[in-house]
């Protein structure tokens, strides 16, 4: 199993930082990198014409190799509702047709498609939180629910934010190619941490930032553009998404063809000399020790929580039904209103979801955080009660 990783972070030992989903903290190899970034910046004549060049591609590989995918099929962007305003601009989900979203998922792959419904004349379907926690059931029912309008796409999140449910995403999407429905993944908390092969899935998008699980700073995020949607149009018009707009050579807008592959839709001021470098040794750092073995340190760790929180009175998931590295824990009389902050003043911290309490421990974590976070749940849970 791989070792606890917190040596690599300025963690203090009597911090019980359980909150990756939220953001984690920066490993201090991206913070270095962010602060020779700041420096590039404070000397700008000593910046090598070709550091931007480069940076675009290291990331942009880095990113493509926790998803399975070549490298120039992924755009450089800021955020995951970006990388969805992108999409909505390429794919037009026909009249009459059926876009699914799910039930309170985050708003990034959600708000897109409700803003254009009415002008475009789709409706925007939203799969009901099932009872049983089962959420790729409830989409497969979504999808084959007879007398429907045909789905014209899926914008759903493969791990639902708020309470870590999963969604098989090799069973949801062969129904929807079979349907000829679209598929856009956000994959904010599963990238790095859970198995994602594009080549296998073949989703149309998917997107992720880097703040969170794979350890990188904010305003950093990646699109997947399958090669069959890589024709349209991108949200932003910039001189590098096009064949030849140079200001070093004459003419100036040589030629307005827009650029091959999914660098054409790479956001305007990508040349982030401090957070792309971030992000690429955050997801570098990822890669290095790898999917599996991740999520084989996260399972463990929750598998710990599960015992202690469920002998201190809280209702927790089917194993099977969520993410091996997020444990959301709920309470049979509702979350007392003020439970993460007695947490946080105990030095154990967790983030509060929809009534629930969201635990995500990362690669930083060891057993002695998951017992200094149970015992910090008992003694509060102890004063509610």
């Amino acid at each position: 199993m791989l070792p606890c990783q917190r040596a690599l972070f300025d963690i203090p030992r009597d911090v019980a930082w359980l909150n990756a989903a939220a953001w984690s903290p920066l490993p201090l190899a991206v913070q270095a990198a962010g602060h020779a970034g700041v420096a590039r910046k404070g000397r700008p004549w000593e910046v090598d014409p070709g550091l931007s060049a480069a940076q675009h591609e290291r990331a942009r590989r880095a990113a493509a190799a926790l998803i399975g995918a070549s490298g120039e099929d992924v755009a450089l962007i800021p955020s995951v509702s970006y990388g969805v305003a992108t999409a909505g601009k390429i794919f037009v989900p026909p009249p009459g047709s059926r876009v699914l979203v799910l039930e309170d998922d985050h708003a990034s792959p959600v708000l897109e498609w409700m803003a254009r419904a009415p002008a475009q004349g789709f409706v925007v379907e939203t799969v009901a939180r099932p009872s049983d926690g089962d959420w790729t059931a409830a989409v497969e029912a979504a999808i084959a629910r007879p007398g429907a309008p045909p789905v014209s796409l899926a914008s759903i999140s493969s791990v639902h934010w708020s309470d870590g449910g999963v969604i098989d995403l090799g069973r949801v999407a062969p129904m929807l190619r079979a349907a000829g429905a679209a598929l856009l993944v956000d994959a904010t908390h599963a990238a790095g941490v859970m198995p994602i092969d594009v080549a296998v899935i073949d989703p149309d998008f998917l997107i992720f930032p880097t703040y969170k699980w794979v350890l990188g700073p904010y305003g950093r995020a990646f699109i997947y553009i399958a090669k069959r949607r890589q024709d349209g149009v991108p949200l932003e018009q910039t001189p590098f998404g096009r064949r030849a707009v140079s200001s070093e050579r004459s003419p100036y807008l040589a030629d307005l063809a827009y650029a091959p592959t999914a660098r054409r839709f790479d956001m305007g001021e990508r040349d982030h000399f401090v957070g792309l470098e971030m992000a690429a040794v955050g997801m570098e750092m990822m890669a290095g020790w790898g999917q599996a073995a991740i999520a084989a340190r996260c399972a463990m760790l929750n598998d710990r929580l599960e015992a202690g929180l469920a002998a201190a009175g809280a209702i927790l998931p089917r194993r099977a039904l969520r993410a091996p590295h997020i444990l959301c824990a709920a309470f049979p009389g509702g979350m007392p209103a003020d439970l993460p902050e007695r947490l946080a003043a105990l030095n154990a911290f967790a983030a509060p979801r929809l009534g629930r309490l969201r635990i995500s421990p990362h690669v930083y974590n060891d057993e002695e955080d998951v017992d200094r976070f149970v015992d910090a749940f008992r003694r509060v849970a102890r004063r509610a009660a």
